[in-house]
């Protein structure tokens, strides 16, 4: 079994004009291929693109669902928050307070701290 190119020497075709150059073959057979791989390049990329925007559409609705739960789980604790302010004296108010500093205080000293080589320090846990 022989197999012979489209556009080798000797194979060329017989047209109403005589026959086609080898050259002009080549270009003509190898243009009808660029084309070909264009199209499937192109169609390649429009069904990853497809892809893309479905999963980015697909996330897009999970975060807008929690952002709504979120919301909604805000409001309900900004409620209690009122009406536990509410029931509270200035004393209880201010106790809280001064436990929410230092509790603040002690996060951000539990923070890695990064040295000149980029890699983190321990934290250091303070007593208070």
């Amino acid at each position: 079994m022989s197999y012979s190119l489209p556009c080798s020497p000797g194979t060329s075709p017989t047209y109403s004009r005589g026959l086609m150059s080898y050259r002009s073959r080549c270009a003509s057979v190898s243009g009808v291929g660029v084309v070909a791989i264009d199209n499937k390049i192109e169609q390649a990329m429009d069904l990853v693109k497809n892809h893309l925007m479905y999963a980015v559409r697909e996330e897009v609705e999970v975060l807008k669902e929690q952002i709504k739960e979120l919301y909604e789980r805000n409001s309900v604790l900004e409620r209690e928050n009122a009406v536990l302010k509410s029931l509270a004296n200035s004393e209880q108010l201010n106790k809280v307070s001064n436990q929410l500093t230092q509790v603040n205080s002690i996060s951000l000293q539990q923070l890695p701290q990064h040295s000149n080589n980029g890699a983190p320090h321990q934290p250091k846990i303070t007593s208070a």
